[in-house]
């Protein structure tokens, strides 16, 4: 699944996506956007950035602290009014929606 890019300010999207690529899974070497965990990101015109996001499993130890650092981080982007998280599940995440960085990063290439 691709990431969808929603946006009304090119500029703060952009500081947005550079701040998920600062957040890693805690058991990969690899940036939660390289991972593909990003379905998508929506920037509104009040500088609200919502987030959906999946994990590698839904018994992912990191399911309760990943999100809450990953908000956490958005919010600290200057520019942003708010921000929120949804976490699904659906699609399941699987290694196809790495990027080539993430799979030659992790020799899957």
């Amino acid at each position: 699944m691709p990431t969808v890019i929603n946006t009304k300010n090119e500029e703060l999207s952009t500081k947005v996506i550079d701040m998920l690529k600062t957040c890693f899974d805690p058991e990969i070497p690899v940036d939660i956007w390289e991972l593909g965990l990003i379905y998508e990101v929506n920037v509104n015109e009040n500088s609200e950035v919502k987030v959906l996001m999946t994990l590698t499993s839904p018994s992912c130890p990191v399911a309760e602290s990943l999100p809450a650092e990953v908000e956490q981080k958005i919010k600290e982007v200057g520019g942003v009014s708010a921000a929120k998280i949804e976490l699904t599940f659906d699609p399941p995440w699987t290694k196809e929606m790495m990027s080539e960085v993430a799979q030659l990063e992790l020799g899957f290439m």
